[in-house]
């Protein structure tokens, strides 16, 4: 069988995965608001995901969006939105790589070495708490 990444190339885990999730639902459960919680790998791939009973059905695709636009940028997606506003230098880049999701609650997932290995992405609540529930879920791999 041919592997296609490196050997050495870090990827998340299904236990890393899991933690992230197992946290963004904790901390969900906390605020009060059910989300959806999904967790990619570097390649923007679906690793795990989660739909606490009660989240929106509209929100599935917006947790993914905001997990693959961390990723494919290695930051937060809400850093992303500077480059794309109005009057940006990049203004509509959210058109780009299939429509990125610009706004709080994507935040890429680092190796100890600084490498990328995947995101997490939440919605489901107001923006705010989409944010803290990420933070929180990605604060399980730190």
């Amino acid at each position: 069988m041919m592997h296609f990444l490196e050997e050495n190339m870090p990827q998340i885990t299904m236990e890393q995965a899991r933690a992230a999730i197992s946290a963004g639902e904790a901390k969900a459960a906390q605020l009060g608001v059910p989300v959806n919680i999904t967790v990619l790998d570097a390649g923007a791939h679906l690793k795990a995901f989660s739909r606490m009973d009660g989240a929106v059905l509209g929100s599935i695709d917006l947790a993914m969006g905001k997990a693959r636009t961390a990723v494919l940028f290695q930051t937060t997606s809400e850093a992303v939105w500077e480059y794309c506003k109005p009057g940006a230098p990049a203004h509509a880049l959210e058109h780009s790589n299939g429509g990125l999701t610009p706004f709080p609650g994507g935040i890429s997932l680092f190796a100890r070495d600084g490498t990328v290995i995947g995101a997490v992405g939440v919605s489901g609540g107001a923006v705010p708490q989409d944010l803290e529930i990420a933070e929180a879920a990605a604060a399980a791999l730190a």
